[in-house]
């Protein structure tokens, strides 16, 4: 029988995220981002199978990384990087990046205000992905984007 597609998901892209330490994780992006968990499939050894957490209304699905998934499936404590940035939209960006940073986040790029109209940082959480965190503070036209991108030379 198949299952059917989770309420209020069809059609939406959902973040997998591959992680070692997928219940400290879930413990982080609590403390971090205030997250909720929905679901959470133990494993045999501790480990998870699979979990389904919410970060400001957003689905995230994260899992422990298993040994035997080709291209180590994202896990970028094993690729030395990632190629993910997760976007996401906050009321404010400092007292947001401040609460990821005590929760044991890396700031990458600090909060400042952007030329596209966002205040916005870059941190790493301590499994290796990436987050940009964005407050829109004001509204800037098509041209006056353009103008900007050209007098940094874009």
């Amino acid at each position: 029988m198949v299952e059917p597609i989770p309420a209020g998901l069809e059609g939406r892209i959902v973040p997998y995220l591959m992680i070692d330490g997928a219940a400290r994780a879930i413990d982080f992006y609590r403390e971090a981002f205030g997250a909720e968990e929905r679901y959470r499939l133990p494993m045999p050894g501790g480990r998870i199978g699979h979990a389904d957490i919410v970060v400001n209304g957003a689905t995230v699905y994260l899992a422990d990384a298993p040994d035997d998934m080709p291209g180590d499936a994202g896990n970028p404590k094993k690729l030395g990087g990632t190629t993910v940035l997760l976007h996401q939209y906050v009321a404010d960006v400092d007292a947001a990046v401040a609460r990821a940073e005590a929760a044991g986040a890396t700031v990458l790029r600090a909060p400042e205000d952007q030329f596209y109209g966002d205040r916005s940082a870059v941190i790493a959480d301590p499994f290796g992905h990436q987050w940009s965190l964005h407050a829109h503070v004001r509204d800037v036209s098509p041209e006056e984007m353009a103008r900007a991108v050209a007098e940094m030379g874009g």
